[in-house]
């Protein structure tokens, strides 16, 4: 897609969602972490109407991560199905017969279209805001023996956090069944793309061993994501989860930064607690459902 459109459908999405609005550096982010991607306009005698996202990652190569948005004044004209359409004839290209669509939580009508096209609600997601504003710098309490580094400080590190990530990625509610990518790609589709950095990277280390780490995404010079917090089995339930993210926010506030965003899926209890307790608020969260192409 041209820079233009592609500009044109960022503005459709954020028009959409704006309480999840993100920058076109963001975009080029999600499409580089993808290892099939495609972007659609919907216009209408020059006016557009909608957008749509279809992406295929290395975890879970037999599903399209889909995304549909239409304008709120230009619903009822076929803009979603034409999409819905366009998505599946791509999909279906690629040997792939089902997508995965993200609808907001308080978008009830999206999630009817999508509910009277097949399509079943696989996991909700609550998306969570802290605004810095109002944050302190955290103390970080680390159990006895545990210390925290930067990527950036212990870059030989890559390979162990990587075998930290395939542990942890059967135990995330929705992703039990992902497939883990090998190693040269998860470091091109997760951990070097424009929005990650070394520094922004914490790895938890028991003497030598990588027993966690966590990582923030980079979106917009004011505004980052937490992108992981991942903890070996073994070493769960001693606080390291909340030393990571203790960290993460203390580099966000120490480097200017006005908000962390995340997202818990409703079943991962521990987590929910962890944010509840560091003062992250509830924003509109996600309904991921899915659904069979367009015949």
């Amino acid at each position: 897609m041209a820079e233009p459109d592609e500009l044109a459908s960022l503005e459709v999405y954020n028009t959409v969602w704006p309480h999840d609005a993100v920058t076109i550096e963001a975009v080029h982010a999600y499409r580089d972490s993808a290892v099939d991607y495609v972007d659609y306009l919907v216009r209408d005698d020059g006016v557009i109407l909608g957008s749509g996202v279809g992406a295929i990652f290395a975890y879970r190569t037999r599903r399209v991560a889909a995304l549909v948005t239409v304008l709120a004044g230009q619903r009822r004209r076929g803009a979603g199905t034409a999409l819905y359409e366009a998505i599946s004839r791509w999909a279906g290209e690629r040997g792939v017969r089902e997508l995965e669509v993200a609808v907001a939580g308080n978008d009830p009508e999206s999630l009817a279209f999508a509910r009277r096209r097949g399509f079943t609600e696989d996991r909700h997601e609550v998306d969570l805001v802290l605004n810095l504003a109002d944050v302190s710098p955290q103390q970080v309490k680390l159990p006895a023996g545990i210390e925290i580094v930067t990527w950036a400080q212990r870059p030989e590190l890559a390979r162990a956090m990587y075998e930290v990530n395939l542990e942890i990625h059967p135990d995330i509610p929705g992703f039990e069944d992902v497939a883990g990518e090998p190693f040269e790609d998860w470091m091109t589709h997760q951990m070097q793309r424009p929005a990650d950095s070394p520094e922004a990277t914490f790895i938890a280390l028991a003497g030598e061993e990588v027993v966690g780490f966590a990582k923030l995404s980079l979106t917009t010079p004011t505004s980052a994501g937490h992108a992981m917090t991942a903890v070996k089995r073994a070493w769960r339930g001693r606080g390291i989860a909340g030393g990571l993210k203790a960290t993460e926010i203390n580099w966000a506030l120490a480097n200017g930064y006005t908000e962390l965003h995340t997202s818990n899926e409703d079943r991962n209890t521990p987590i929910k607690r962890l944010n509840a307790r560091l003062g992250y608020r509830p924003g509109v969260g996600r309904i991921y459902l899915v659904g069979p192409l367009r015949a």
